[in-house]
């Protein structure tokens, strides 16, 4: 059974590892699970505290997979709207795959400045700061899997 477990729980981190770049699999959330699948088994015994902290770092970085598109665009010049237009891009990007989710907030925060009243190369600055944001977040998704996978080879 164990043999099942480990293997089960190295599929869900794989999967976290494909969730981090796929739009629509949550990636961290899945590798995290993964970490529990093999602490049910007789050869990992994770500490409550480590399983606690990645369970917080998770959370953290699930939210900051939101947030951080948003302040890309803040961080490149925009303004309210441009980050309103992010945030809504994030959202209305979802529906559309994972070009959506690349563009969304790349063009939210486009028309958000235009809205503003800004030139478009203003505008596309703004946008550009946006996709720079959801390209600190995906590798931000990836260090947290990738030493997640470490912690249970290490385990192991």
């Amino acid at each position: 059974m164990d043999i099942f477990l480990l293997v089960l729980a190295f599929l869900f981190m794989l999967i976290g590892i494909i969730g981090c770049i796929v739009p629509g699999l949550p990636g961290t959330p899945i590798a995290y699970a993964g970490l529990w699948i093999a602490q049910a088994t007789d050869r990992i015994d994770f500490s409550w505290k480590f399983l606690l902290i990645w369970g917080i770092v998770v959370i953290v970085i699930s939210v900051l997979d939101y947030i951080v598109p948003a302040w890309g665009t803040k961080q490149f010049g925009g303004t309210k709207w441009g980050v309103w237009g992010s945030t809504i891009g994030v959202f209305v990007g979802l529906f559309f795959g994972a070009v959506g989710v690349i563009l969304g907030p790349l063009v939210g925060a486009i028309i958000g400045e235009l809205f503003s009243g800004k030139e478009m190369a203003q505008a596309v600055k703004a946008g550009w700061g946006s996709f720079i944001g959801i390209l600190c977040g995906t590798v931000l998704k990836l260090i947290a899997c990738g030493l997640m996978i470490s912690a249970l080879i290490q385990a192991i």
